[in-house]
């Protein structure tokens, strides 16, 4: 297991757990922030923070300090260049985590 902020740009991952205060966990559970969720890492502020997470349609921008109390478990290939090739994968992973 590793911190959301571990992810590069492009990169895709499970989200495993949030360890932050329950005002802040509550708020991102409800933009979609909740276990088995996959999150992309999408671009980066050109001062390295905050960076842009994709997760259940949306857009988020995390500053590194709550991106790193949150938990995420790697896809494997998830920074594949083709858009396809990567949902491919998630899903074959997501189908691996259910079973």
């Amino acid at each position: 297991m590793s911190a959301l902020t571990d992810l590069e740009i492009g990169e895709t991952a499970i989200l495993v757990a949030l360890d932050l205060p329950d005002s802040v966990q509550n708020f991102l559970m409800h933009m979609g922030f909740v276990p088995d969720a996959v999150v992309t890492a999408l671009r980066r502020a050109p001062a390295g923070d905050p960076t842009v997470y994709g997760i259940d349609g949306m857009e988020i921008a995390l500053r590194r300090e709550t991106a790193e109390a949150i938990r995420i478990k790697r896809l494997a290939n998830s920074g594949a260049s083709d858009p396809l090739n990567r949902k491919a994968e998630q899903i074959r992973e997501l189908a691996e985590a259910i079973r």
